[in-house]
């Protein structure tokens, strides 16, 4: 298995600003095993301490805040050596707050050492001796499509995608598959154990239990990890995500969750769901402008999941669909085409995408690219009307230098519209740049 946060990990590596680095992302991302990878291909050694298997080890940071005493400590009682080539590795690190704290020490009386962190998003946040200005951070999320086609033996695929180099239609010997592995995607998902049994071993239903097994265990952070007093809102609030984005309209509604429930009393739900990256909220502004964030309005939002395979399964969609044309990309109101394009997103720019509506009409996200505000429709077939977004051109023309219609229809740029495939959507920042380049005339 391969993963692209790994190229990451290396250039904080190379960095001469270094600093302790936590990598953040929800449970079961894969956070430990890309560390220990990153540990054997990249240094001499490494040593992984887990703090809720081994609560042994958090007594070496509680009696001390000498890195070089500790490390000392966790080498002898590991069996270890620990050198400046070995990367040290602390898991489920906000179950040692004291460990948390010392990445301070260790960013400001050892920084010659290589230390990486990984635990529970919420957790690291709640923190109350989190090391601010001290540490680095890393988002992990799911593995990407690209990835997928990567663990899934698709490397000619994989390699066609990226030497994409202008927009023009993509063969039917490219086009065709890379709809049926999208189809598989949106079928495991890309939590690692679920992409690893189907890799592995082509068993779809094997796949789907681990997703509901993952799911389960999402369930029980819930009473882990929550105020006692909100574990049941918390509980209401998951169960009725499902349900909320199968509305043409996919505002989250309060009253969705609960009959008479108001936004006062749930929020906090809404929140620590988020907080845990569990769910992704995506407001809703009033306007496209710079920055995007200045137009919030945040009584307004959508919910998603964090990945398509978790939502689908949530929503107790069966792996039969697969087998019946696109009806994956259409069901559901077409949420899961919606959450997959969602996640592409997210890895790909730097401020988190909206969503713009008006009486009549919704745009489903709004992306700020560099100075650039562009709206993106989402399709989840071959139906292509743009009525909404065209709707948004008119009242922001002089802001919008291009519009993005993500659908099952080839890549193609007809004025100012990109019509990108939705199996392309992890490259639509590079081909946002090809358009835009493209409609730039030519100084002669």
């Amino acid at each position: 298995m391969e993963r692209k946060i790994l190229n990451d990990l290396c250039k904080w590596k190379g960095s001469k600003r270094r600093k302790p680095l936590i990598l953040r992302g929800a449970r079961q991302v894969g956070k430990t095993w890309v560390l220990q990878e990153f540990g054997k291909r990249y240094f001499s050694d490494f040593l992984y301490v887990n703090f809720e298997r081994q609560e042994e080890f958090k007594q070496f940071f509680q009696l001390t805040k000498d890195v070089h005493r500790i490390l000392q400590n966790l080498s002898m009682a590991s069996g270890k050596k620990v050198t400046k080539d070995t990367l040290i590795i602390f898991d489920e690190i906000q179950a040692c707050e004291e460990a948390l704290n010392t990445l301070k020490y260790f960013c400001e009386d050892a920084p010659e050492y290589y230390v990486v962190s990984a635990g529970s998003l919420l957790g690291i946040k709640l923190s109350q001796g989190f090391p601010v200005g001290k540490v680095d951070f890393l988002e992990m999320s799911a593995m990407s499509f690209e990835e997928f086609l990567l663990a899934n033996g698709d490397n000619s695929l994989l390699a066609y995608l990226d030497c994409i180099q202008d927009i023009s239609a993509i063969p039917d010997a490219f086009f065709n598959p890379l709809v049926e592995k999208l189809k598989m995607y949106f079928i495991t998902g890309g939590m690692p154990e679920a992409v690893s049994v189907w890799t592995e071993d082509r068993d779809i239903l094997a796949a789907d239990n681990v997703l509901a097994d993952i799911l389960l265990s999402y369930e029980s952070d819930f009473g882990k990890h929550a105020d006692k007093y909100d574990v049941y809102k918390i509980g209401l609030v998951w169960e009725s995500l499902p349900s909320q984005l199968a509305k043409e309209n996919k505002k989250f509604l309060y009253s969705a969750v609960k009959e008479g429930a108001r936004a006062r009393e749930y929020e906090n739900a809404v929140n620590w769901l988020a907080d845990a990256d569990m769910v992704r909220k995506v407001f809703r502004i009033s306007k496209p402008g710079l920055p995007l964030s200045a137009y919030d309005d945040l009584t307004a939002f959508k919910i998603y999941m964090g990945d398509v395979g978790l939502l689908r399964k949530h929503s107790h969609l069966a792996t039969s669909a697969f087998t019946e044309r696109n009806r994956l990309f259409t069901e559901f109101k077409g949420a899961l085409t919606e959450n997959y394009v969602l996640q592409c997103l997210l890895r790909q720019f730097e401020v988190k995408p909206r969503y713009w509506t008006d009486a009549q009409h919704e745009v489903d996200f709004v992306v700020q690219r560099e100075n650039d505000i562009i709206p993106i429709e989402v399709k989840a077939g071959e139906n292509v009307r743009m009525t909404s977004i065209k709707n948004y051109y008119k009242q922001y023309e002089s802001e919008t230098p291009i519009l993005v219609r993500f659908s099952l229809r080839n890549l193609s740029l007809d004025g100012n519209v990109l019509n990108v495939p939705l199996f392309l959507a992890d490259k639509l920042d590079k081909l946002i740049g090809i358009a835009l380049n493209k409609q730039m005339p030519t100084v002669t």
